[in-house]
């Protein structure tokens, strides 16, 4: 087994406020001030699109500068959408350079598999355990 990502989530004392300890960096998670929270900072759900974006264009930059393709800047918009019992994201590129008809069709192929779009496609398995407190 390799260990692609750890992260360590601490409950605040506001409602549902959640410091996020990733390696060296921090960040906080919330639910908007609607959904009983403060907005102190994204949902679960808008720190997985960001999680899904950051990695659609690092995964499309690597991509293209192996090509030798100059895209310019890259940006993914995304929305997660809810449809009764079903889930859907919706994912939109778009790059500051003009792109022919060949680099824009094996760039969409190119997002369809990158690590997290494959992790949320194909899912993954989540084992929980407790350490402490009482049985």
């Amino acid at each position: 087994m390799i260990i692609i990502a750890t992260a360590r989530i601490e409950s605040r004392e506001a409602r549902y406020a959640q410091d996020i300890l990733v390696g060296t960096h921090a960040l906080v998670a919330d639910e908007p001030e609607e959904r009983g929270g403060k907005d102190a900072g994204p949902s679960p759900y808008e720190l997985l699109l960001s999680a899904l974006g950051a990695c659609t264009a690092m995964t499309l930059r690597m991509y293209a500068e192996k090509k030798g393709w100059d895209c310019g800047a890259i940006s993914v918009g995304l929305r997660f959408a809810k449809d009764g019992e079903a889930d859907r994201i919706e994912r939109t590129l778009r790059f500051s350079k003009e792109l022919d008809e060949e680099q824009r069709s094996r760039l969409l192929e190119i997002a369809d598999k990158t690590p997290v779009t494959k992790t949320i496609l194909h899912g993954a398995t989540v084992r929980t355990t407790i350490e402490g407190g009482a049985p």
